[in-house]
């Protein structure tokens, strides 16, 4: 069963006195609009949206949205902001979804295994995009793109292509985007007492020493200055 949005219609003025009594009362303001219909300024329960946006299918969640005197209308959440002291949800975007037409959506890709790089090479497994643009059908939305990357060696590059393709999914991603792969971790050189010796040493030799008559002249602070 698909989750439910209760949302109650927000009246008077719509200005940032009026949010933060919204916000005062428990509930956050929020906007639903879609094609085919005026959007909707309401109020809807932070704790609702928060399930929805932490859940396996997140903000690509389809959902119900009841308004009273309204029929129940599918939604998705497109943007929200957060507080950035205490993090708390203080604006939703809802749009409104028709389940017969098709979507563009970012959907999350999860690495699965261990690169054999990683294993007998000494490797480190770098992901270099953790999202893909796709478009779909709503229905047909993953909650996220599972790829297997056992078989990944030293230096080989994961790419879209080498996602998993089908029907029903089409990716608006470059297929030659590289995902993630292998790379060689640098060996830093640690200096040791000898070493440091002899670097210093070395240095000294490099600087020439100062001539014993700049010695006996005034610094630039003791100097008057010019008049």
């Amino acid at each position: 069963m698909p989750e439910v949005v209760v949302a109650k219609p927000r009246e008077g003025k719509f200005n940032k006195n009026a949010a933060r009594r919204v916000r005062a009362a428990g509930n956050i303001p929020a906007v639903l609009y879609g094609p085919g219909h005026e959007p909707v300024a309401v109020e809807v329960d932070p704790k609702k949206i928060s399930k929805i946006l932490y859940s396996e299918t997140g903000h690509n969640t389809i959902f119900d949205v009841e308004i009273a005197g309204q029929p129940a209308a599918k939604a998705m959440i497109v943007d929200w902001q957060r507080e950035p002291i205490k993090d708390r949800l203080i604006h939703i975007d809802l749009k409104r979804i028709a389940l017969d037409k098709v979507l563009r959506v970012h959907v999350r890709v999860k690495l699965l295994g261990t690169p054999v790089g990683v294993k007998t090479e000494g490797g480190v497994l770098d992901q270099v995009l953790r999202e893909v643009e796709i478009e779909c059908l709503p229905a047909d939305i993953p909650s996220h793109i599972d790829v297997d990357v056992t078989g990944l060696a030293m230096h080989q590059v994961l790419r879209v292509s080498g996602l998993p393709h089908s029907g029903k999914i089409k990716y608006l991603t470059a297929e030659d985007a590289p995902v993630a792969h292998v790379i060689q971790i640098r060996e830093e050189v640690v200096a040791t007492p000898e070493t440091a010796e002899g670097t210093a040493a070395a240095g000294e030799a490099a600087v020439p020493a100062e001539p014993e008559v700049a010695k006996k002249g005034k610094t630039e602070a003791e100097a008057p200055a010019k008049k």
